[in-house]
């Protein structure tokens, strides 16, 4: 069993029994003959600087690390393990838990105990305090042993690294078998596909490999692009892609016919661009993966973008709203009636702050109907739809359908053309709130586009109540953050002078966050709340520099400064908020200019 396998290989320590209790300062004297004074003094230190005595007692080589972790479980009563056989990990347990939670909390589930409890290794059990978190994850009960930090974040690293070096395999027997594939792969159909199942062709574990790895590092977009003389797997973590793999070109067709098949594409078409799903199912949780292939000069380049149908979402607090945003959105989306237009490009999180907003007013005595494309969360209480156009639901015919359900708010994915948004006005000016998204650069935008539709600048008027603009900025990791003093050139990128920020923040790269400096995401915000001077300059057909101009002047802060706010919280970079909104700036300098 794996269970007795971990429990020979990754043999703990324990520690006489009258030590658990003892202060740190008797046990490191009796364990390892420590001066008291040099312990008194990292004490002082520690607590001077608000740091783990553990940190300080290593930084002054009082103590190596291994030392702290024999002293902490020594104190606490819990086991101590030297090394960790990262061979021996069973794999539901890393499928169970994300890379990213691992490293923040530094900590790895090692194996199971003969009584079924998962054991976990922890490199600070005085900070742990994810316990009742993780005995939801795994639905068993937990043991926690103690273990050196680089242990753990060693074991971490290889563990998880471990489904990419299967890809690696996978691609090496592709190599010895000359590159033919075994069985009939191209008559293989594939529905729901459980990655954790074992089988036996190279290229299906190659895929399946690529998937889980995308899913353990949090990635949003999985891209296969074949050129001249090679292929590359990149993913999409945090809005960035990053390199991953390069198979051999000779495998190219089939990679790429591998996931067509899962995404129920036509194999022999390779003329035409066509869309596909795929069900994926990992460690229990379901994931919704959109496939899209077009022909390039060089074969049939995919993209498929994951959806996890399960995760939780995030409220309307923690999304990235300022405390003057926050108020005006919780006071908008409590109106009887009217649109709320959100704008942004595609992954800007449009459809995560709708589904905030939603959650926020969900309650028994409100009837909310949402059609989507597709269906990212599941809303308890709220019924939603997914269109399908091959049967002609599309988002103008279902809308029309919901007004005959009796509805309070309505949710519209997107408003795509004319029909859907005198159908989503209409909603709106008989009694109804309709939340929607549409692309544009900015809020402003919003308006011209939908005049560009053909709509009445009338009916757009008396039905806006608001729009709002977001981009996606990533967030500097905590565990690498550092200030340092900006030049006055990058600041002048977002707005900024030297007084206004002497010192700003970034990432100086850890283990952590991959070495980048940065580690999840945040929204920067344009609220144009609508008021009477507003609807006159769409009344008259104003171009939506001119709007913009009259919305700031009654306080509307723009993306770029929404993002410089956030510079100077320490939140983000400031060349993270002059990339995602220098296109912005440039359209403007090009319209001044004009």
């Amino acid at each position: 069993m794996a269970e007795e396998r971990i429990l020979k290989k990754n043999d703990p320590q324990g520690f006489s029994s009258d030590l658990y209790g003892k202060s740190l300062e008797e046990i490191s004297k009796k364990l390892f003959d420590i001066n008291l004074e040099d312990f008194q003094k990292a004490r002082s230190q520690a607590n001077e600087k608000g740091l783990f005595i553990g940190e300080v007692l290593i930084e002054n080589k009082v103590m190596g690390s291994q030392e702290v972790a024999k002293l902490l479980s020594a104190h606490l009563g819990l086991k101590y393990l030297e090394a960790i056989d990262v061979e021996a990990i069973p794999d539901d347990l890393l499928l169970l838990l994300p890379i990213a939670f691992a490293k923040s909390n530094r900590m790895i589930p090692i194996g199971y105990n003969s009584d079924g409890s998962v054991i976990i290794a922890v490199a600070n059990p005085l900070l742990f305090e994810k316990e009742d978190e993780l005995e939801l994850v795994f639905n068993k009960e937990l043991e926690i042993w103690v273990s050196a930090y680089e242990t753990v974040l060693a074991a971490i690293n290889n563990a998880y690294d471990r489904s990419m070096r299967q890809a690696e395999t996978a691609v090496a027997e592709l190599e010895e078998e000359g590159g033919e594939l075994r069985g009939g792969l191209e008559e293989e159909v594939v529905d729901l596909l459980d990655i954790e199942s074992d089988d036996e062709a190279p290229i299906i574990r190659l895929v399946n490999s690529l998937l889980s790895q995308a899913v353990k590092d949090n990635a949003s977009d999985i891209h296969i692009e074949p050129y001249e003389r090679e292929l590359q797997v990149r993913f999409r973590v945090d809005g960035v892609l990053h390199e991953i793999i390069r198979p051999p070109k000779r495998f190219q067709n089939s990679i790429i016919s591998r996931v067509k098949i899962m995404g129920g594409l036509n194999i022999a078409e390779k003329r035409l661009p066509q869309d596909g799903r795929i069900r994926l199912k990992v460690a229990g949780k379901d994931f919704d993966i959109r496939v899209s292939s077009i022909p390039t000069s060089y074969g049939e380049r995919i993209v498929m973008r994951l959806l996890d149908r399960s995760s939780v979402m995030r409220d309307l607090e923690a999304i990235g709203f300022s405390q003057y945003n926050l108020r005006i959105m919780e006071h908008l989306i409590r109106s009887p009636h009217g649109i709320i237009l959100v704008t942004g490009p595609t992954g800007s999180g449009k459809t995560s702050t709708l589904y905030a907003c939603l959650a926020k007013i969900n309650r028994p005595d409100l009837n909310i109907l949402t059609i989507e494309d597709p269906v990212e969360y599941q809303l308890k209480g709220v019924s939603q739809t997914q269109v399908n156009p091959k049967i002609g639901l599309t988002f103008a015919s279902g809308l029309r359908s919901f007004l005959r359900q009796d509805p309070d708010v309505i949710m519209v994915g997107e408003i795509r053309d004319r029909e859907t948004a005198e159908i989503a006005i209409q909603a709106s000016l008989t009694g109804h709130l309709v939340f929607s998204t549409i692309h544009t650069n900015d809020a402003p935008g919003a308006v011209t586009r939908l005049v560009d539709m053909q709509v009445e600048p009338f009916l757009v008027a008396s039905s806006l109540l608001a729009v709002l603009a977001q981009r996606l900025v990533r967030t500097i990791c905590i565990h690498c953050k550092e200030s340092y003093e900006p030049t006055e050139e990058e600041l002048l990128e977002i707005g900024l002078f030297k007084k206004d920020a002497a010192l700003l923040y970034r990432g100086r790269g850890c283990d952590i966050c991959q070495h980048t400096g940065y580690r999840g995401r945040l929204g920067i915000f344009e609220l144009m709340l609508m008021n009477d001077d507003l609807r006159a300059l769409i009344m008259n057909n104003s171009d939506s520099s001119t709007i913009k101009a009259k919305a700031r002047e009654f306080g509307m802060k723009t993306l770029r400064e929404d993002g410089a706010q956030k510079v100077i919280a320490g939140i983000t970079t400031a060349a993270e908020v002059s990339r995602v909104t220098r296109e912005d700036e440039v359209s403007m300098g090009a319209l001044e200019a004009a």
